[in-house]
């Protein structure tokens, strides 16, 4: 039988250096790398990072704005990230990703408390930005 329910399959993050890009989703938050030999190859047009089983993040190269043609206006996207995307945790994890992002000078917003997302309040959550200036929310519930 096939699960029909809505699932969230792939963000595209628009960046300037998809190798740098996928360096700092690797090491400073935690997320495996995705096509990254091939697009350095010049195999495939860009790399990806794995949230989930389910979900990934596409490192879309600001180079490749002008190839966006299947809606009008695709192309003016770019530069204009969304305003966050959040990536709950377990809270081991979430430590985890705490540390490395302070070890590598991140800057970071205080932590929350009790911030309402998908799962109801979750225990804690935080902010940053990657390299090309995408906001994040992290975050783990109870």
């Amino acid at each position: 039988m096939t699960d029909n329910t809505p699932r969230l399959d792939h963000v595209v993050l628009w960046v300037r250096d998809p190798i740098a890009a996928a360096d700092f989703y690797e090491k400073a938050v935690g997320l495996e790398t995705i096509r990254l030999t091939e697009f350095a190859a010049g195999e495939v047009p860009f790399p990806s990072v794995r949230v989930n089983d389910e979900t990934i993040l596409d490192l879309m190269p600001l180079t490749f704005a002008e190839r966006m043609t299947m809606l009008p206006g695709a192309a003016d996207s770019a530069g204009h990230p969304v305003n966050h995307v959040c990536l709950s945790l377990p809270r081991g994890d979430f430590d985890a990703l705490l540390s490395r992002l302070e070890e590598r000078s991140v800057p970071l917003s205080d932590l929350s408390y009790d911030s309402f997302g998908a799962r109801g309040k979750a225990t804690r959550s935080f902010y940053f930005r990657d390299p090309d200036g995408n906001v994040f929310e992290a975050r783990h519930y109870a």
